[in-house]
């Protein structure tokens, strides 16, 4: 094999032909001299296209390639200009890198797959790059992919919701494919016209392909999601509902441990009431957890709360009501609908104010919810994705804009993970 082809395989390019290799004793580094190949040269940087040469640029640039062992290597050619019928005057393509980029296309493949599986520290420290350089790589690669695939061909089923990923009510609207579980969009900010640019980009035609679709009982998202796609069955997130629940209790929960505590500050300072009062705060995991997955000792506390506080335990009973409607629905959708309904009529008559209107929106959402019972759809697989793209924003600390965590979140979970080069 001759030096120069060892040389092109040494630093991971194609289409490219090596001049030179010099050893910068200086700078401790490997500076290989390039030029595009055969059929390379006078390409417009954007598009690609042949284009008329227009000058010779800002002289010679150097790419940071992978590193040879402990060296540090870099590619170096001239950057001319060509005048492009679409863009103006750009900078020419070069094969080994993308356009502005200031590393090879090996290198960014490597930081973009070590950044899907690897903390942020491990990153930095191995490529030796700020985080800020990976964010850019994650992006520039992420931008290649888009480009090249339809991630929205094919949806029957998707899942929405909103997941905060930094203080200050900052929210990414995310939607799941249901059928292949894959993430398929990912936007800053969670409202109507960010979903309706979601509805947007699919289509006329491709939003009538919808058939279903799984979301918590936000009304902004079903009016938008009526707007766009009135045919598809909307159905409402079991967990969410559940949730409504544990809310409600956990209000009722409050009020008992107020009125205690009232009690306890009282003339007399009531010492039976402070007691009461630190018990029914501690007990709230007592209420918050399946019965199946209670200790011992929660397991008392439940009893202790139904001497002392029928309602606040009455509460807790229509919590667990709710939740068993769901568990009904896996093995009988029929019987599921009926014991929601069961559910409804002793809730309206519970007389307790959270619960009540806890009814009244279940009612409002009812159609929705028992779309989920009878299509056995629920937005498990999205809680799941949101859980992992918590981890990643967790792992991405640092990254100074949403654009970046985005196209890590597409990279890792879009079904389109980078590979490392020549594998």
């Amino acid at each position: 094999m001759r030096n120069a082809r060892l040389w092109a395989r040494l630093l991971g390019v194609e289409k490219t032909v090596v001049e030179g290799v010099e050893f910068d004793e200086d700078a401790g580094v490997v500076v290989a001299s390039v030029r595009p190949g055969r059929g390379q040269r006078r390409r417009c940087g954007v598009c690609g296209r042949r284009c008329p040469g227009y000058d010779r640029g800002e002289g010679r640039r150097r790419w940071r390639a992978l590193d040879w062992g402990t060296v540090r290597m870099f590619v170096e050619a001239d950057a001319p200009r060509v005048r492009c019928v679409t863009h103006g005057v750009v900078v020419a393509a070069v094969p080994w890198a993308r356009h502005g980029a200031g590393h090879t296309r090996g290198f960014d493949q490597t930081v973009a797959w070590l950044a899907t599986v690897c903390a942020k520290s491990a990153v930095t420290e191995l490529m030796r790059v700020a985080w800020r350089t990976v964010g850019a790589v994650v992006a520039r690669v992420w931008a290649d992919v888009e480009a090249g695939n339809d991630l929205l061909a094919g949806l029957r089923r998707v899942g929405i919701d909103e997941i905060s990923y930094r203080k200050g009510r900052k929210y990414l609207l995310v939607v799941v494919d249901h059928d292949s579980g894959r993430l398929v969009w990912v936007a800053n900010g969670a409202n109507q016209t960010t979903l309706g640019r979601f509805f947007d980009l699919l289509g006329e035609r491709r939003c009538a392909e919808i058939s279903h679709v799984s979301c918590d009982g936000a009304r902004w998202m079903s009016d938008v999601i009526t707007a766009y796609c009135p045919q598809a069955v909307r159905c409402a997130d079991p967990y969410h509902v559940v949730a409504w629940a544990t809310e409600a209790l956990d209000v009722q929960r409050r009020q008992s441990w107020n009125a205690a505590r009232g009690a306890a500050r009282g003339i007399s300072h009531n010492r039976r009431s402070r007691g009461t009062a630190k018990l029914l705060n501690n007990a709230r995991w007592a209420l918050w957890k399946n019965p199946e997955n209670l200790s011992e000792r929660q397991r008392e506390q439940l009893a202790w709360i139904a001497r002392t506080d029928p309602v606040l335990h009455r509460a807790w009973a229509l919590k667990e009501g709710l939740r068993t409607v769901f568990a009904i629905a896996r093995r009988s959708p029929a019987e599921a609908v009926e014991a929601l309904d069961r559910w409804i009529s002793w809730a309206r008559r519970c007389r307790i104010p959270g619960f009540v209107k806890l009814q009244q929106r279940i009612v409002r959402h009812r159609h929705a919810i028992i779309a989920s019972i009878e299509h056995r759809l629920s937005n498990a697989i999205v809680e799941s994705t949101n859980t992992k793209i918590r981890l990643i924003i967790r792992r991405a600390y640092g990254f100074h804009s949403a654009d970046a965590v985005i196209a890590l979140a597409m990279l890792t979970l879009g079904g389109h993970r980078p590979n490392l080069p020549a594998r």
